[in-house]
């Protein structure tokens, strides 16, 4: 049995001691709880113990779970690879989009996102280190996606979001998140207003916090190792 109240408890404090050690303040820290494969009794525990921003990497999966959970006071954020046929339930339902890497998305999302709805917040995935077998625009792309997906209807673009490969030691871990720091201060140069940097998982989020990540991810430390 995983006590996901007392793991989030020991996350809170991890959170703040590496936010001290970085010397920035906890608030600018956002733990998003990574669900995927859980039950939804995990996330109505960990809601009971003040989390509310949880991700899903399926939309059927983040469906079912929005619903069975019955709690309107939860962000649900998409953070898998999203296909075009799948846009519209995601458009319809969850509040943050972290995996937007084409303009063709970006364009679905804007057209299937209801008038009545906030705008829906979204992030660039980035394919930080160019690796051949993952999702995510090449750096140098970045400009020109952020400044089509910002001017799109019912979109908020927020910043930047990646999954570097996997690397030893905290020295090596933070050199990707450094780039990602870059490119985020280089699009505010450049005018385009973002105030997000999704990245960092149980495996890394200190380096990612070191660098100036707002948003980490965080599911095994939480949740437990998902079953194969």
């Amino acid at each position: 049995m995983i006590r996901v109240t007392e793991n989030f408890r020991k996350i809170q404090d991890l959170l703040a001691q590496a936010a001290v050690n970085a010397e920035r303040s906890r608030d600018e820290i956002r733990l998003l709880a990574v669900t995927k494969g859980k039950p939804v009794e995990c996330v109505l525990e960990a809601a009971s113990a003040g989390q509310r921003d949880f991700g899903e990497n399926f939309v059927q999966e983040g469906l079912q779970k929005m619903d069975e959970a019955g709690r309107d006071d939860l962000i649900w954020h998409f953070i898998g690879h999203l296909q075009a046929n799948k846009t519209k339930p995601v458009a319809e339902r969850f509040h943050w989009v972290h995996t937007v890497d084409r303009l063709k998305i970006a364009e679905r999302l804007s057209r299937q996102r209801p008038v009545y709805a906030k705008d829906l917040n979204i992030c660039i995935q980035v394919n930080i280190d160019e690796e051949a077998a993952k999702a995510g625009v090449p750096a140098a792309e970045v400009p020109q996606l952020a400044q089509a997906i910002s001017e799109l209807r019912g979109l908020r673009l927020r910043g930047l979001m990646c999954i570097p490969a996997i690397r030893q030691g905290f020295t090596e871990q933070r050199k990707p998140f450094a780039k990602m720091r870059m490119l985020s201060e280089s699009l505010r140069e450049s005018g385009i207003n973002t105030d997000t940097l999704s990245m960092g998982m149980t495996a890394d989020y200190v380096a990612a916090i070191h660098e100036g990540a707002t948003i980490v991810r965080i599911g095994t430390a939480l949740f437990g190792a998902r079953e194969s």
